[in-house]
């Protein structure tokens, strides 16, 4: 028996009607529940961070500030949007391997608790900033470790990267440290990977970040006044991956961290999450354009594709496999074909679902692409062949809020400027 897929006891459907397809759906108490089972599992010891970069929308950034969340930014406008989500600038960290003069200039003004250098020639631009605001800036250091941990799908660290600065550098730097008047060397942050499913290397991950922090202090004299362990905690998305089990990484995460706390009574341990907090809660909702068949396989078109969700058609750390797809219209009706799931776009790669299974679809209904909270808007071409940015809704206490309204031709041409030329000088 077939049953249309509800959010919150809301239809999908009438979500749909209101707001248009494609568009993206997030369930406020899915990110709710996320946030809080790490939050209550974890100890107290640890502060949580959330990486505006996999999902930037200003009300997801505030409801996770209201939460407790702090916020790390990778750009000007994070910043920005950070702060006006209601996050104070002591509880923001800045990072990225090419932070322009202004986004320094900005974290300096703003007096946010940290800019996480990547880079020798980075700290010597924050320190010439830093001299021309009058300030002391407190800076952390990225490292890129000479280990490397498995079980991560993207690899951050521990081979070379553009992220973060070499471990032996770093170790060998003190007097290049100590040379800079208007910079304080006061925290360690390392990542090195991302979307990992299993407890050992992250266990493993941590353990050897909280001993580079007992080197870093001893080799440059100094006391950290924060470490960063990074996160990198991932949520299934293909078939055969299991969840992440919270309750096991966190007993054995936990007295590690305590421990380290009990010796470094000064120091700030930080974790910083995106996918992790934002994953499930999403979903890319898409219309059944057409249904067509070419040489004997089945093929549905929708409005929404990967345009809309770039993540889906396997690029980056992915290779290629199916996100979970279902029929929201036909939900929990047993399937009777294999469909190709596309978008509009104009080209062969436009595939967001390769053979999945689902019961007969028709034009008009309604298809769900789930775990799609993180990099969905974000990390997609939303502009290519001029679609624009999907609408994005959050459903909070059984209410469905408009929380990024969708691209019009008219805001995609209000950017670009006409023009006048002349005949002769087209001729010329």
């Amino acid at each position: 028996m077939s049953t249309e897929y509800q959010i919150q006891q809301l239809r999908v459907s009438d979500i749909a009607e209101k707001f248009g397809t494609p568009l993206y759906i997030y369930d406020g108490d899915v990110l709710q529940q996320v946030y809080q089972e790490l939050r209550g599992l974890l100890t107290p010891q640890v502060e949580l961070f959330y990486s505006l970069k996999a999902n930037p929308n200003i009300s997801i950034v505030h409801m996770l500030q209201e939460m407790g969340a702090q916020a790390e930014v990778c750009s000007l406008a994070e910043l920005h949007t950070a702060v006006q989500a209601g996050v104070a600038p002591e509880s923001i960290i800045f990072l990225g391997p090419g932070k322009s003069d202004d986004e320094i200039t900005a974290c300096i003004r703003l007096g946010i608790y940290a800019i996480v250098c990547e880079s020798f020639q980075e700290l010597e631009r924050i320190e010439i900033i830093a001299a021309s605001e009058g300030r002391i800036v407190p800076v952390a250091l990225r490292v890129n470790p000479s280990f490397s941990v498995k079980g991560s799908r993207l690899t951050m660290g521990g081979k070379p990267r553009q992220f973060g600065m070499d471990e032996q550098s770093v170790l060998q730097g003190k007097e290049q440290f100590e040379s800079y008047s208007h910079v304080e060397i006061m925290g360690l942050h390392v990542y090195m990977g991302t979307r990992m499913l299993d407890v050992e290397p992250i266990v493993q991950n941590t353990r050897h970040i909280l001993e580079l922090a007992d080197r870093i202090e001893n080799e440059l004299d100094i006391t950290l006044r924060m470490v960063d362990v990074g996160g990198g905690l991932g949520v299934p998305y293909h078939e055969g991956e299991q969840s992440l089990s919270i309750a096991t990484l966190t007993e054995q995460l936990n007295p590690m961290f305590e421990s380290f706390r009990n010796s470094h009574a000064n120091t700030r341990l930080f974790m910083e999450l995106g996918r992790y907090l934002v994953g499930t809660c999403g979903m890319l909702v898409s219309r059944a354009l057409y249904v067509k068949q070419s040489y004997g396989e089945h093929f549905v078109v929708t409005d929404g594709g990967t345009n809309c969700h770039m993540a889906a058609v396997g690029t980056g750390s992915y290779v290629k496999r199916n996100f979970p797809i279902a029929s929201l219209t036909r939900y929990g009706e047993s399937p009777v074909a294999e469909y190709n799931i596309t978008g509009p776009l104009c080209t062969p790669n436009d595939v967001v679902g390769k053979r999945v299974l689902l019961p007969p679809v028709e034009r008009g209904d309604l298809i769900g692409v789930f775990h799609s909270g993180a990099y969905g808007p974000t990390a997609s071409p939303t502009h290519f062949l001029s679609h624009g940015s999907p609408a994005e809704v959050l459903i909070v206490a059984g209410e469905a809020h408009l929380i990024r309204e969708r691209d019009t031709p008219q805001d995609l041409l209000s950017k670009q400027r006409l023009i006048q030329v002349s005949d002769t000088a087209i001729t010329n």
